[in-house]
């Protein structure tokens, strides 16, 4: 009886089918390939739009090679990883961490995707390092001071409530950091988020607007041309004063206010006098039918000034409409900045006016007092968080400082003069 054989080179028994030894070590002793000739197969031709997952894995990079080899356990490390910002993916990293390293360090983090290398390298070449900060150079060509976490928030903080704060939406305090010198990539979110948080503005939110008659825009072409004035009050008495006279140029919404006692003819006139000889005099003044502004008094300061006399209609009141902004404007600030004290509004009104001339308007798209100035005003935050401006030494050359600084002022005026028309149109659109 056979209890085991050999069938065509696999042994058979009783414990199973097995490969024969002796094959084994014949193809073991044998030489190995060194050459495509050597191997037996046949090439066949395919194009890739027939053979897309083939094409496709091609492409992918291998995530297990080299894997098994051997590596050296590396001690010593260069001096310039050994002070990077952050590690990747911890929640407390700065978001300009990645570019950080490579400007200060020249170090790119890897693992990158193609596509992510391709966005790095785009985006890499807007930001720079000034030891030991890092900048980004803007759209619109300005330098700003990236900023992340608590210190963001702060800057927030003190545009949004602080001392040059006005409680303001969220985009106007995001764009005020932006006028600051400073940037972060969630500050819109960041301001919305504040805003909802804010205890004063839900408290003394805007009200919905009635339904009006249809807007007709006045376009000013220069910067002293026109002036609205207006009074607010009667308040609370504050060092004697319960009223404020409020006056707005039309074009750069400058803002100039001053609180009286009275709300007469003669106390206006004097006003008056002074702006004319602060701001030149003006074409026009747009004013109410109050009867401190239509009054024999009034009447002859305009004709000794050659000033047309303007007055708002009974029916379309917002011929007035400007100064009326201005008022609510200014009005908004005080209730949010006196607090309980009711009767310091008179002490406060001069921070009020400085909060309301760095704020952001949309139809001259800067702040009044960039529009007059021709820069922006430096705020204490600038100071406190370190602004490009202040850690640089700037006009060395004040002759050539000096007729940048007045090519700049034209410009801007230009800018503003045409943001003003696109800003009255769409706003008709939207109002009728």
């Amino acid at each position: 009886m056979v209890k085991e054989g050999i069938v065509l080179s696999h042994k058979i028994s009783k414990e199973g089918i097995e490969v024969e030894k002796a094959k084994v070590d014949v193809i073991a002793k044998l030489p190995h390939p060194t050459t495509v000739k050597e191997f037996t197969f046949k090439v066949i031709d395919t194009k890739g739009a027939k053979n897309l997952a083939a094409v496709h894995l091609s492409r992918l990079e291998n995530p297990h090679q080299n894997v098994l080899d051997p590596k050296e356990i590396n001690e010593s490390f260069p001096l310039d990883t050994l002070n990077l910002v952050s590690t990747r993916g911890n929640s407390s990293t700065s978001w300009f961490a990645d570019f950080a390293n490579y400007h200060a360090r020249n170090f790119v983090v890897k693992g990158m995707s193609s596509q992510q290398k391709r966005k790095f390298c785009k985006d890499v070449k807007h930001y720079f390092w000034d030891d030991p900060f890092l900048f980004k150079i803007c759209a619109d060509q300005v330098i700003r001071r990236c900023v992340h976490g608590q210190e963001s928030i702060d800057i927030l903080k003190a545009c949004h409530y602080g001392p040059t704060g006005e409680h303001h939406g969220p985009n106007y305090t995001a764009k005020k950091v932006f006028d600051s010198g400073f940037y972060s990539p969630t500050i819109y979110r960041d301001a919305q988020d504040l805003v909802k948080n804010c205890d004063v503005c839900q408290r003394q939110g805007k009200i919905s607007q009635r339904d009006e008659m249809p807007q007709n825009s006045i376009q000013v072409c220069e910067i002293f041309d026109v002036w609205g004035i207006d009074f607010m009050g009667p308040f609370l008495s504050s060092r004697g004063n319960k009223y404020i006279l409020v006056a707005v140029k039309y074009l750069s919404k400058w803002v100039k206010v001053k609180a009286l006692p009275t709300n007469d003819a003669r106390v206006i006139c004097k006003f008056l006098k002074n702006l004319f000889a602060r701001f030149r005099t003006p074409r026009a003044i747009i004013s109410d039918r109050g009867t401190h502004f239509c009054n024999d008094q009034f009447s002859k300061v305009m004709q000794k000034f050659d000033v047309t006399h303007h007055l708002e209609t009974p029916y379309h009141p917002q011929t007035s409409g400007q100064v009326k902004v201005s008022n609510r404007g200014l009005k908004r600030i005080l209730e949010r900045t006196v607090g309980e004290n009711r009767a310091s509004w008179s002490d406060k009104l001069d921070d009020a006016l400085w909060v309301f001339r760095t704020a952001y308007k949309t139809p001259i798209g800067c702040t009044p007092y960039k529009f007059i100035y021709g820069k922006a005003c430096h705020l204490h935050i600038e100071l406190e968080h370190k602004a490009y401006w202040a850690l640089k030494h700037a006009n060395f050359d004040l002759q050539t400082a000096g007729d940048h600084r007045k090519f700049q002022l034209n410009e801007l005026r230009d800018q503003a003069y045409e943001n003003s028309l696109i800003y009255k149109e769409k706003t008709k659109r939207l109002h009728d």
